[in-house]
């Protein structure tokens, strides 16, 4: 999966990236460009290529022509750096592949102790549609650096009908690597399972096309796996700057979760969790949803537990299905803050979608819906009712993987799972994205007591998915925006526990002109978006102040 247009929050302290790494000569890569793919004969899915490189050799890149494999790919002068990938595809063509990144664990997760020599070995599958080549290899790079060579027991690439073949059939000269390619678009799901079926190793891996492997990733995953196979096991997922390539550490307090809109999101853990955390910051979180692109899990079990829904298209929703599936099935989702992995986080997707991402998502979220949801899923028609007109085809063979492994229903999940997900006791007058201008007011995946901002619109809910209530409160999940107590012009606006937050008053109705939103408990002050920074701020109601017009979008 490409969880793109997903935020990830940020630790207060950044970690810089080092641009630095060697070159190709320096790291012993060989420029030698007559090693030789070995193309079996296709099938109707497409073809396989498998690595040429002995397993004799230490170096696995003796026979891969790295500057040649790149120079095909490369931004030349005039190109639009953003046009292929929707990143800086410049920025990542001009640093090493193989730079230093930080390692952003803890101190403590350095001094665990794995049972690295008996941990079972894993076949890696990385899917991949147009992607740049230099953050591809870089991907396949820090898989192989940054494991012990025994534990890879394969990377497996499904070239998702790339335009150019060479992008994957090249990097056969790779040892350990092969290669499946799709003569038409499947999609992720079809992929992957595509992949999966062609893996030999006890235990599968699933990685993006644009991720960063950090120092001792694997051990701890490979590990929990090991000591339960229905263990299905997340590293926490740093950011790689869509822009400038910059490694930044991700904050290891959050999980997955969602809202009935049913787009994930990044949330901070619950007070109780947290305080077990900063007792014992390696110790592993569960998680009501994993973000999908990047997990570890027991190759029968993957197979035990009906692989992924292949009927599902192009990208989304299946990290819903396979998270609803593993809790209600018997397994457990967890997310360990000792294992590090980088992804590049997009704005927006670089590939189109058969009947445009809307339809494509809301036919993904029904199917999950409509298996694993039981009555629930009525809320999420009610927040998105245009969902109920898109059709989802048949779901039967879902049904009976439900009713063959004897899964709990959904009310089980969200006592036992995900009790912070209220049921709704009464719909909204009206609900998504709060917009001014170009900006969205976000939680940044803050909990309450804790100050709201603006952040660019990103149009996929989660953080930015607010509803007004008859009550006048300005909702997301339990927490609603407020003025602060202790007023003043200027003071920021916070996120509050619903039952202490400010009533407004607003014309804010879908497809109304962007309007002032006043406070009702302090007549006369507005939110307002700061000029020069993030923050939301409270302000003199301006009806002429264009950074008091907000409206729902």
């Amino acid at each position: 999966e490409d969880e793109s247009v997903v935020a990830v929050p940020v630790d207060v302290v950044a970690m810089s990236l080092s641009n630095g790494g060697t070159t190709p000569s320096q790291r012993g890569h060989s420029q030698r460009t007559g090693y030789n793919n070995l193309q079996l004969p296709g099938n109707a899915e497409g073809s396989t290529y498998f690595s040429q490189a002995s397993s004799a050799y230490s170096n696995p890149f003796e026979y891969f022509d790295e500057e040649a494999y790149l120079r095909d790919d490369r931004i030349h002068p005039g190109q639009d750096a953003y046009g292929k990938t929707k990143f800086n595809q410049k920025a990542s063509d001009t640093i090493a592949i193989n730079r230093e990144i930080p390692d952003t664990r803890i101190p403590m997760c350095k001094q665990k102790v794995y049972d690295v020599p008996r941990l079972p070995a894993t076949s890696v599958i990385i899917t991949f549609h147009n992607e740049a080549r230099s953050t591809l290899l870089r991907t396949i790079t820090s898989v192989l650096n940054r494991s012990p060579a025994h534990l890879i027991h394969e990377i497996i690439l499904v070239d998702d009908a790339s335009p150019n073949p060479e992008d994957g059939s090249k990097l056969t000269a790779i040892h350990k690597v092969k290669v499946l390619r799709n003569e038409k678009r499947e999609g992720l799901m079809r992929s992957r399972v595509r992949g999966a079926d062609a893996a030999t190793a006890p235990v599968l891996t699933f990685l993006d096309s644009h991720c960063e492997c950090n120092q001792g990733w694997l051990e701890p995953l490979i590990q929990l796996v090991k000591d339960n196979r229905t263990n299905v096991v997340s590293p926490v997922i740093d950011v790689i700057n869509m822009d400038d390539f910059r490694y930044v550490a991700a904050s290891a307090e959050l999980r997955g979760g969602f809202d009935w809109n049913l787009v994930f999101k990044w949330e901070y853990l619950k007070s109780h969790d947290q305080r077990e955390f900063h007792k014992d910051p390696t110790r592993v979180i569960r998680t009501p949803m994993i973000a999908g692109g990047l997990f570890v899990m027991d190759r029968q079990y993957f197979i035990e537990l009906g692989k992924y829904d292949v009927q599902m298209d192009v990208w989304g929703g299946e990290n819903l299905e396979i998270s609803f599936r593993v809790w209600q099935c018997g397994g457990t989702l967890l997310i360990v803050p000792c294992s590090r992995v980088g992804h590049v986080f997009r704005k927006q997707h670089p590939y189109s979608f058969p009947g445009g991402s809307g339809a494509v998502f809301a036919k993904n979220t029904r199917r999950a819906a409509e298996v694993w949801m039981d009555d629930y899923k009525n809320f999420y028609y009610a927040k998105v009712p245009l969902a109920k007109a898109v059709p989802f085809g048949n779901i039967e063979d879902r049904l009976d993987i439900r009713r063959r492994l004897q899964c709990k229903p959904f009310k089980w999940y969200l006592k036992n799972v995900y009790p912070e997900l209220k049921v709704p006791h009464s719909l909204a007058l009206h609900a998504g994205s709060l917009q001014q201008g170009h900006r969205c007011i976000d939680t940044m995946g803050r909990p309450a007591f804790h100050v709201a901002q603006v952040f660019q619109c990103h149009g996929t809910g989660g953080n930015q998915e607010w509803s007004l209530t008859d009550a006048g409160l300005i909702q997301h999940d339990e927490i609603c925006l407020s003025m602060p107590s202790t007023m003043y012009v200027g003071a920021p606006i916070v996120l509050s526990p619903c039952e202490e937050a400010t009533r407004w008053r607003s014309n804010l109705i879908k497809g109304a002109s962007a309007s002032n939103v006043e406070s009702r408990n302090r007549p006369g002050f507005c939110i307002s978006a700061s000029p020069d920074s993030s923050d939301l701020l409270t302000a003199i109601c301006d009806p002429d102040d264009y950074l008091q017009k907000f409206e729902f979008n």
